[in-house]
């Protein structure tokens, strides 16, 4: 990466996009398991590790895809005739999950730190809300932007 101007090579670029879904899939399974231990089970320490990674991780990548990724893929898009419109939609996905990470964070934080479980069945679909919507994202991004981005320029 050169330094503050966002320019990968197109492998650099992969393996960064690659490992930033690899790091939202491991995310995705922490909160699945807390999900799964609902309610008597739970594990304060797996709350208090999603509240405090899982912000900051969507943040993060969504920052990484938006300033690297989905320039490279909507030029290289619109070049070869495909439709780069894809993004717009991918923002907004962005945007709502982080929205949506920021409540399931208090939540989370709170029950670390000892506060009961008021309703689990709707902390449980919370969790799987976000998780599978997550999943989702990055399966598309894998099937659809990835290999526009990789590909020969």
């Amino acid at each position: 990466m050169a330094a503050a101007d966002n320019v990968f090579t197109v492998s650099e670029l992969a393996r960064k996009m690659e490992r930033a879904h690899e790091r939202k899939l491991e995310m995705c399974a922490l909160l699945e398991d807390i999900a799964d231990s609902l309610p008597e089970r739970v594990d304060a320490l797996k709350c208090l590790a999603a509240a405090s990674a899982l912000a900051p991780l969507l943040r993060n990548v969504h920052a990484f895809e938006e300033s690297a990724v989905f320039p490279v893929f909507e030029v290289r898009s619109t070049a070869c005739g495909r439709h780069a419109g894809s993004t717009q939609r991918l923002k907004a996905e962005h945007m709502e999950d982080e929205a949506f990470a920021e409540e399931l964070t208090e939540t989370l934080m709170a029950i670390g730190h000892g506060a009961p479980i008021s309703n689990p069945e709707a902390l449980g679909f919370m969790l799987r809300g976000l998780f599978e919507t997550i999943r989702r994202h990055v399966a598309f991004e894998r099937e659809h932007i990835l290999p526009v981005v990789t590909e020969a320029a």
